[in-house]
């Protein structure tokens, strides 16, 4: 069984955390520290511990921010330890050359929440705590009370040699970045934004690049129109790499169908005429999947791409149903031609994130983000 994601933040790293600070600082009290920060570990959840360590810096650090901050910076691992972002639990957290990895997380929490009437000693420390791991959560206590300030230095940080820190501009930047408070201004108007991710379009790294598609797909969800006009502009003379970008900042749209952002990826509206779409399993016991076959015949004299999508129209308590689209597959279509049958399976299965209701659930075909017309099928609990 994996090692719950929770256990990254764990006593092993709290005591590794505490060491270095005492070689930092003599006078730090590393078992006052120890305990607080590890006090109920087991039954809390990831950002729970590493509010709880957030909160214990606060209470052991000097309460001179320069002070707490040299104390930190000296207790960071080398830069050439290049620490993964997605470390496993017990690797680079805070061994013999300093702390690095997860380790990190409440730390930059603290820049933030301490470090504000210290701009440039707490913008020049979360640089160099997202060298070793990323800074993303802290600096955005920064971009809501110093936005413009902020913004300008993170242009500058945009031609750092270091990918974490380009990395960051765009991470940072994320409107509604999961397991972070929102930024309101950008989420209502991003173009500000817009200028750091132009420029990081083409990075070398894809580390960023995908950085740069997580960022722009969170605006779509508030400016669709927006990221289907960035989306046609950045594919024109598009490398393979930009493609993909665009193509992964785009994935939510494509979902929804929006048509704008469809017509910009190249698919327009399909000209097909739907043969046979059939429910294998009319009846899907809880635990089993529910199978369809699908056909389609072109009505077009030139060959089409299509981007072949499925919603699943699940029951909710109160006999209503509300769709959740999965991706399924691409093809291109040949002229006036039919294409081979298509079967797909779809598990009806338990996850965290949905309670099922028996009874009656739809099926909906969604081409180029046109529906294709609804089939039922009945769900046994």
């Amino acid at each position: 069984m994996p090692e719950p994601f929770k256990n990254l933040l764990n006593r092993i790293m709290i005591r590794g955390m505490a060491e270095h600070f005492s070689k930092a600082e003599p006078d730090f009290d590393s078992a006052g520290f120890v305990m607080m920060a590890g006090e109920n570990l087991e039954t809390l959840e990831l950002k729970e511990r590493s509010t709880q360590i957030t909160a214990t810096l606060a209470t052991f650090l000097p309460d001179n921010f320069e002070k707490a901050a040299a104390i930190m910076l000296a207790s960071l691992a080398p830069e050439e330890c290049d620490a993964v972002v997605n470390a496993q639990p017990g690797t680079l957290q805070a061994d013999q050359r300093g702390i690095e990895g997860w380790a990190i997380m409440p730390m930059v929490d603290y820049v933030g929440l301490y470090g504000r009437g210290h701009f440039d000693l707490s913008m020049a420390l979360l640089k160099e705590m997202t060298k070793r791991f990323s800074s993303e959560f802290g600096i955005r206590f920064f971009l809501i009370e110093e936005p413009e300030r902020t913004l300008s230095l993170l242009k500058e940080w945009a031609r750092d040699s270091n990918h974490h820190v380009r990395r960051l501009i765009s991470e940072g930047t994320r409107p509604r970045l999961p397991w972070a408070m929102r930024l309101p201004a950008f989420i209502e108007d991003p173009t500000p934004l817009l200028p750091l991710l132009e420029a990081l379009k083409d990075d070398d790294e894809e580390y960023v690049r995908r950085s740069v598609a997580n960022n722009l797909n969170d605006i779509a969800k508030d400016h669709p129109d927006l990221i289907a006009e960035i989306a046609k502009r950045w594919l024109n003379e598009a490398s393979k790499d930009r493609k993909k970008l665009v193509r992964h900042a785009c994935r939510t749209l494509i979902k929804q169908g929006h048509q704008k952002t469809l017509k910009a990826l190249g698919y327009d509206s399909p000209c097909i005429k739907l043969k046979n779409l059939e429910i294998l399993t009319p009846s899907v016991s809880f635990g089993n999947a529910v199978i369809f076959e699908l056909c389609l015949t072109s009505t077009s004299k030139h060959a089409q791409p299509l981007i072949i999508d499925y919603a699943i129209h699940h029951r909710k308590a109160n006999g209503s149903a509300t769709p959740k689209v999965f991706k399924w597959k691409t093809i291109t279509l040949a002229p006036l031609t039919t294409m081979p049958k298509a079967k797909k399976k779809h598990a009806i299965k338990k996850i965290t994130t949905r309670t099922y209701y028996p009874g009656t659930q739809g099926l909906e075909v969604l081409i180029n983000g046109v529906s294709f017309g609804v089939k039922t099928f009945e769900l046994v609990m």
